[in-house]
C-alpha cells in the first residue's frame, strides 16, 4: 500500500503563500479604529496600532503619504483608514499599508485647525499682552493680498474716501492654493525689514475653509507674531475665524471693515482737533487769569517800597537817638565818678600820693575820652553806611543820579513802554528837582 506523499514547506514558503493569499484577498479596503502606540521615527514614516474594543492590527503610513495629512495623528483619535493588507515576512505579522487617513466625525482641516490653535495658544501667541496698538493716523499702509479681484479695489476706494493722500504699499501674493502661505509670510517679513509702513493689512475675501486655509498655516501665524509693525487681519466674512485672526493685533470682520479701521475719517479728526484746540485755549486763559490774581494778591501783600524805606528811616532815627542818650549818660556817670575821686584825693591830700592819684586820674580821663571818641566815630561810620545804603535805595536818590519818572497826563499813569502813549499826548517828567510838562512828538520802540 502506497502512503500519500507529504508536502513539506519551509517557513518562508508558507509565509509567502499566506502573504499572497491575504494581499490578493484585501488589495483595497477601508478600516475604522482608534490610534494607539503612535510612533514617528526620523525617517518620517508613521507607525501605530489600529484597535477597537476586541482586536487590533498594526498600521503604517509612509512618509510620502504622511506629508499630505492636514492634521497631526495622535493617540486616542478615532480615524478611518484606506489601504491594503500586507504581511511582514520577517516577523510573520500582518499589517495595513495605508494610503489615506482622516479623523472620524470631524474633518481633517477642522482637526488641524483646532490642533494648531491649541498649540499656539499654549505658546502665548494669542496673549493680549503682545498686541500692538494701531496708529491713529498712519502715514503709510502695507497690504498683503492678491493684486486682482474686488478685495484690493474695495480697500483702496474706502481708504481714499476716508483719508486722502495716504501712501499704500501692496505686496502681491496668492491667497489660496499650494505655496500661498509661504508667500504671505514672505510678504509680512519683507514689509517689516524693507519698508517703513506704519500698519499692515493681511487678508482676502470670503470662501470655504479650504479656500481660507493659507491663513490657518503655522508659517503665517509665526510671521504675524514676530512682526514689529501692527497687523490687522481681514480674512473672509464676519463669521470666518482663522489662526491669523487670533495672532494679529486687530481682527477686522471683512477686508472692507479693515480699510475703515485702519484710518479714521479726516473730517472726524478735524472736529476732534478743533475741540481739543478750544479746550486748550480755555485752559491757557484760565491759567493766565489765575496768574493775574496771584500777582495782584502779591502786590497788596508786599505794599509800597517807599513806605518800607520810610519805616527803615524812622527806625534808624530812633536808634540813633537812643544811642546818643546812652553815650551822654555814660559820659555823665564817668564825669561824676571823676569828681568824686578828685574830692577824695583832696580830702586825703598827702603830697606824692595826691600827685600820683591826680596823674592816674588824668590818664584815665584821657583814655576814657579817646575810647569814647573812637566808639562814637565807629558808631557814626556804621550809621553813615546804613544811611548811605538806604539813600541808594530811595526813589529820590535814583532821581538824583539822573533818572526821571514819566507819567501820562491827566491820568498820571507811570509809563514803562513807548506803546502806552501816542504822539500828541502830554506827559509829566519828574526830576530830582522840579518837574517838566511835555508833549509827545513821536514814539519809537527800540
Amino acid at each position: 500500500m502506497d502512503l500519500p506523499r507529504r508536502t513539506v514547506l519551509t517557513v518562508t514558503e508558507l509565509t509567502r503563500e499566506i502573504k499572497d493569499l491575504i494581499e490578493g484577498q484585501f488589495p483595497d479596503l477601508w478600516v475604522e479604529g482608534e490610534i494607539s502606540n503612535l510612533r514617528i521615527p526620523p525617517s518620517g514614516h508613521v507607525y501605530f496600532t489600529l484597535k477597537d474594543e476586541s482586536s487590533q492590527i498594526r498600521a503604517v503610513l509612509f512618509r510620502t503619504q504622511a506629508r499630505a495629512l492636514r492634521f497631526n495623528p495622535e493617540d486616542g483619535i478615532q480615524v478611518i483608514c484606506r489601504g491594503r493588507v500586507s504581511l511582514y515576512e520577517k516577523r510573520g505579522e500582518y499589517q495595513i499599508i495605508l494610503e489615506a487617513l482622516e479623523p472620524k466625525g470631524i474633518g481633517a482641516l477642522q482637526l488641524a485647525y483646532l490642533q494648531l490653535k491649541e498649540k499656539l495658544e499654549k505658546e502665548g501667541l494669542f496673549d493680549p499682552a503682545h498686541k500692538k496698538p494701531i496708529p491713529m493716523v498712519p502715514q503709510k499702509i502695507g497690504i498683503v493680498t492678491s493684486p486682482t479681484g474686488a478685495v484690493i479695489r474695495d480697500m483702496l476706494h474706502i481708504i481714499e474716501r476716508r483719508f486722502q493722500n495716504v501712501h499704500i504699499l501692496l505686496y502681491p501674493t496668492r491667497v489660496q492654493g499650494e505655496g500661498a502661505s509661504a508667500e504671505i509670510a514672505e510678504g509680512l517679513d519683507y514689509l517689516n525689514e524693507q519698508t517703513d509702513v506704519d500698519v499692515i493689512i493681511v487678508g482676502r475675501g470670503g470662501g470655504s475653509m479650504e479656500d481660507l486655509w493659507s491663513f490657518n498655516e503655522e508659517i503665517v501665524a509665526r510671521a504675524i507674531h514676530r512682526s514689529g509693525i501692527p497687523i490687522i487681519s481681514a480674512v473672509g466674512h464676519e463669521t470666518d475665524y482663522t489662526i491669523a485672526d487670533f495672532v494679529s493685533d486687530l481682527r477686522a470682520p471683512t477686508p472692507s471693515a479693515a480699510a475703515e479701521l485702519v484710518v479714521r475719517d479726516k473730517r472726524e479728526i478735524k472736529r476732534t482737533l478743533s475741540h481739543l484746540s478750544s479746550v486748550l485755549e480755555s485752559e491757557v486763559l484760565q491759567i493766565l487769569q489765575d496768574g493775574r490774581t496771584t500777582v495782584n494778591h502779591l502786590k497788596r501783600t508786599l505794599g509800597d517800597p517807599r513806605k518800607v524805606i520810610e519805616g527803615y528811616l524812622l527806625r534808624t532815627d530812633e536808634t540813633e537817638g537812643r544811642l546818643r542818650t546812652v553815650i551822654t549818660g555814660f559820659l555823665r556817670r564817668k564825669q561824676t565818678e571823676s569828681l568824686h575821686h578828685e574830692r577824695n584825693l583832696l580830702l586825703r591830700s598827702p603830697g606824692q600820693k595826691i600827685e600820683k592819684m591826680r596823674w592816674m586820674a588824668s590818664q584815665m580821663s584821657r583814655r576814657l575820652a579817646q575810647s569814647m571818641v573812637h566808639s562814637l566815630e565807629l558808631r557814626q561810620q556804621m550809621w553813615k553806611g546804613i544811611l548811605g545804603r538806604l539813600d541808594s535805595l530811595s526813589p529820590l536818590g535814583i532821581l538824583h543820579r539822573g533818572y526821571s519818572i514819566t507819567r501820562k497826563l491827566p491820568s498820571l499813569q507811570i509809563l514803562r513802554n513807548a506803546d502806552e502813549i501816542n504822539a500828541g499826548e502830554r506827559v509829566e517828567v519828574k526830576l530830582a528837582v522840579g518837574q517838566l510838562i511835555c508833549a509827545v512828538e513821536k514814539t519809537e520802540l527800540s
